[in-house]
């Protein structure tokens, strides 16, 4: 099933952007839904995840990052605040069966197609 994430683009430090990732022409079952993020140069990294059936939710950024799910439009929502500098990367939906929450990219079937977050200082 495609993977149609949005909301990219650019932040100054401290401020915010809403991340959406869309499952788009079908519909899955009992699965997790995460962004990941990769930096120029850097290893991909889990950001967060959210079980579909449960609402359970996994944080690597914790505090500044909220993940939403909207069972209805099989969206995903990923709110980042107080952004800063790091947070600059390519961001990830990812999609897996089953209902734990993992941070390893290793485990997700389905990717979306990345999109910009740039935050200047």
């Amino acid at each position: 099933v495609p993977l149609q994430a949005s909301g990219g683009g650019f932040a100054q430090a401290g401020g915010s952007l809403r991340l959406s990732c869309a499952a788009t022409g079908g519909t899955f079952g009992n699965h997790v839904m995460s962004w990941f993020r990769q930096a120029p140069g850097k290893e991909r990294e889990f950001v967060a995840g959210i079980s579909w059936n449960y609402g359970e939710t996994l944080y690597y950024v914790k505090g500044r990052f909220i993940i939403s799910r909207d069972n209805a439009g099989n969206t995903a929502h990923l709110k980042m605040s107080s952004l800063t500098p790091e947070d600059t990367a390519v961001y990830f939906c990812a999609v897996r069966d089953g209902g734990a929450v993992l941070p390893t990219a290793s485990m997700y079937t389905y990717w979306g197609q990345g999109t910009l977050v740039t935050v200047s200082s």
